[in-house]
C-alpha cells in the first residue's frame, strides 16, 4: 500500500507541476478570473437593482417590501454560471491527460511500468482537481470577504457547501474526461467528446421526464445538474455525494481498464 501511495503522489507532482509551467493553464486560469470577475460584477449588481426596485414599489404602494435574502440568491446564481463556464473549461484540461502522452510515446512506458493503471489515474485526476481547486479558491475567498458584511448575514454552510458542489462536479467531469483521452490521441476529438458525454449526463433529466415511469425516475438520478444545484442550494443530499464519487470513480476504473486494453495490445 505504501509503495502505491508513492506512485500517486510522484504521478500527481509531475501532473501538478505541469499545469504551473503550460501556457494553456494559465489562459485558462485567466479566462476563468475574468469571466468569473464578470458574473460576480454584474450578478450582484442585477441583484441589488432588483432589490432596490422592490423597496421602491413598496414605498409607492405603502407597504414592506418582501424581504431578499441576498448573500443566498447571489452566491445560487454566480456558482450556476461558473458550473456551466466549467462546462467549457474541463474538456479542454482533461483532453490532454492520456493523448499527450501518446503523442510523446510514454504511454507506453506508463503502461508496462511497475506503476499501477490505477495509481497513474488517480495521481492525474488529483493533479487536475488541485489546478482546479486552486483557481477557484481566489474566487471562494473573495465572495466570503465580500458578503461578511451582507444583512441578512452569509450562511458560510451554504458557501462552502456551494463550492464542494463545484469541485465534485469539476471532478466527475474530469474524471470521465480523462477515460476519454486514454482511448485517442487527438486532444480536439478527446475535447469534443467529452463535452458531448457531459451535454448528455446534464441533461439526461430531460430524456427522464420524456421516459417517465420507474425507469425515467431512476434515470433521473444521473443527472450531473440535477444533483450539482441541490448543492448550490445548501440542500445536503447523501444520494448528490454519492453520485459525484461514483462518477469520479468510474472514469478512474475505465481509464485504468483502457490502458490495460493498450497494454495488451503492444505484447
Amino acid at each position: 500500500m505504501g509503495i502505491v501511495i508513492n506512485n500517486i503522489i510522484a504521478i500527481y507532482r509531475r501532473e501538478l507541476q505541469s499545469y504551473f509551467v503550460s501556457p494553456l493553464a494559465y489562459a485558462i486560469a485567466g479566462v476563468f478570473w475574468f469571466l468569473s470577475g464578470l458574473f460576480f460584477i454584474t450578478i450582484l449588481q442585477d441583484i441589488l437593482n432588483f432589490v432596490a426596485g422592490l423597496d421602491l414599489r413598496g414605498q409607492q404602494l405603502g407597504i414592506p417590501a418582501p424581504p431578499v435574502d441576498v448573500p443566498y440568491e447571489f452566491i445560487r446564481a454566480l456558482l450556476d454560471r461558473i458550473g456551466w463556464l466549467l462546462l467549457f473549461i474541463l474538456p479542454i484540461l482533461s483532453m490532454g491527460l492520456y493523448t499527450e502522452e501518446r503523442k510523446r510515446g510514454t504511454l507506453e512506458l506508463l503502461a508496462t511500468s511497475p506503476v499501477t493503471n490505477w495509481a497513474v489515474a488517480v495521481g492525474k485526476l488529483l493533479g487536475v482537481l488541485t489546478f482546479i481547486t486552486t483557481i477557484v479558491l481566489p474566487l471562494l475567498v473573495f465572495e466570503a470577504i465580500v458578503l461578511s458584511a451582507a444583512n441578512p448575514p452569509m450562511q458560510f454552510t451554504i458557501l462552502l457547501l456551494g463550492h464542494l458542489g463545484l469541485i465534485l462536479f469539476a471532478g466527475a467531469i474530469l474524471s470521465l474526461g480523462m477515460f476519454i483521452s486514454s482511448l485517442t490521441d487527438s486532444t480536439i476529438l478527446a475535447a469534443i467528446i467529452t463535452f458531448a458525454v457531459i451535454l448528455l449526463l446534464l441533461f439526461v433529466d430531460v430524456i427522464a421526464n420524456s421516459v417517465g415511469g420507474v425507469f425515467g425516475d431512476a434515470l433521473s438520478h444521473l443527472s450531473l445538474l440535477k444533483h450539482y444545484s441541490n448543492l448550490v442550494k445548501g440542500i445536503f443530499d447523501t444520494s448528490s455525494l454519492i453520485l459525484f464519487s461514483s462518477y469520479i470513480f468510474l472514469g478512474i476504473f475505465l481509464t485504468a481498464q483502457s490502458i490495460d486494453a493498450f497494454r495488451f495490445q503492444r505484447q
